[in-house]
């Protein structure tokens, strides 16, 4: 698998925003920007960046962010900072130092609500969309689930410790994860600081769910989600997700008149899009965004 070069953005507020690049920048292939889940980091896509990269017949350049407060990001001071609309705006400044006009954007979770929200904001620059998980109904049970964890992790005293606690966390929605699976995972949601194993996110980043409450559903995002009307679209949901609901996954197939779907089994929320059968499908996707017919 390709190694990904670092690169560090300066936000519009000072800080620093981490970045993995994979593969060389070829001028005629579309670039692909994969935007994570809320305290996950651009680590979780180095399966498919590599692959994408690493295509003999049709190499691209692939980025993959570490929010701010993620991974080797810049944490933020202020935890109100750690909101949909101060990302975007970290999205949109990575994207313009970066110099990508025009990409396909795989969103992962919070990833996807970020991609749906650049159809308003930027909409020239979205070649094609992958929404991983999410959708513009969001199950109040599963994000109170995701609440319950996050910036809560007990610290585990090594890396397989780590995977347990993971694996205790998760399976029931990953029942088909391997030993080696779960480790891989634990090295990519912690991280070694000077002999601890910490969570490779800023705690305060549970601030962002503050008001979450599962007696009152959050706004829905239909109005984002029509914005993306004219753009290709792949809806990715996972079979055993609390977090996309099958009613919502049919409801946002039957208002495209064109769009690709795929339910994956065995997961839940969200899909780790490291399986040969997800991989190739988002491969495939990106090569038809490059074709006349994408745009007509």
């Amino acid at each position: 698998m390709s190694n990904p070069v670092s690169h560090f953005i300066t936000a519009q507020d000072g800080l620093k925003l981490h970045v993995r690049a994979y593969g060389a920048r070829p001028i005629s292939a579309l670039p692909v920007v994969c935007l994570p889940g809320l305290a996950r980091t651009g680590a979780d896509f180095h399966r498919l960046a590599s692959a994408l990269a690493d295509d003999t017949e049709h190499p691209r350049h692939v980025l993959a962010l570490d929010y701010r407060g993620r991974g080797l990001s810049d944490y933020d001071s202020n935890p109100d900072n750690y909101s949909l609309p101060v990302e975007l705006a970290d999205v949109l400044s990575v994207l313009t130092t970066l110099e990508i006009g025009r990409a396909v954007i795989v969103g992962t979770s919070r990833g996807g609500l970020l991609a749906m929200l650049l159809g308003s904001a930027r909409p020239a620059a979205l070649a094609g969309v992958v929404l991983n998980d999410i959708g513009p109904v969001i199950e109040p049970h599963g994000l109170a689930r995701i609440k319950s964890y996050v910036g809560r992790l007990p610290q585990p005293k090594s890396f397989e410790e780590a995977a347990e606690v993971l694996r205790q966390l998760f399976s029931p929605q990953f029942p088909a994860l391997s030993a080696d699976d779960w480790m891989e995972l634990g090295q990519r949601t912690f991280r070694d600081q000077g002999g601890r194993i910490i969570p490779d996110y800023d705690p305060k980043l549970a601030h962002a769910l503050r008001d979450v409450d599962i007696e009152r559903p959050l706004p829905d995002l239909w109005q984002q989600f029509d914005s993306l009307a004219d753009v290709p679209m792949l809806i990715i949901r996972g079979a055993n997700s609390d977090l996309l609901s099958p009613a919502t996954f049919e409801a946002m197939r039957a208002r495209r008149s064109q769009c690709e779907t795929l339910v994956v089994p065995d997961q839940g929320h969200a899909p780790l899009l490291t399986d040969d059968e997800t991989v190739s499908r988002i491969g495939n996707f990106v090569r038809f965004c490059e074709q006349p017919e994408a745009a007509a």
